[in-house]
């Protein structure tokens, strides 16, 4: 089986998206170049806001997680996992993961991109203010 939710994000001229462990997406309309995991701002979706059937589906311990990251016509395709310890209840951030590490903010774990490793075609769109992204969660669980 498999369940999507859709955000709707925007760039920021700030966002470096260079961070060797995590990216993240925050429903924050602003950043300072410290936020180097980000790579979307002013999202209309923080963990909280997720569905509770996407949210119970991420916590199955086989989720698969596939996130299409896409803006100004460019695409990158990120693969990740759930599992049962998320917490998924931040309000305001979606932290993916390389690592096993779980708080709050993170939405999946053992991801196989982190911010530095996004297709720098896309991280330039991403660095355009006001450039709307799109961002797709499939869960397959």
């Amino acid at each position: 089986m498999e369940i999507s939710e859709t955000i709707k994000a925007k760039g920021h001229e700030n966002i470096l998206a260079t961070h060797p462990s995590t990216f993240e997406i925050t429903k924050e309309p602003w950043l300072t170049k410290r936020g180097d995991c980000i790579i979307a701002v002013d999202a209309d979706k923080g963990c909280s806001d997720l569905s509770r059937r996407f949210k119970d589906a991420l916590r199955s311990s086989n989720a698969h997680l596939t996130i299409l990251i896409e803006a100004g016509g460019i695409v990158d395709v990120v693969n990740a996992y759930g599992c049962p310890n998320l917490i998924l209840d931040h309000p305001e951030d979606m932290v993916v993961r390389k690592s096993s590490y779980v708080c709050r903010r993170t939405l999946a774990i053992y991801s196989d991109k982190a911010a530095a490793d996004l297709s720098r075609r896309l991280v330039a769109q991403l660095r355009v203010p006001g450039k709307e992204v799109n961002i797709t969660l499939t869960v397959r669980f």
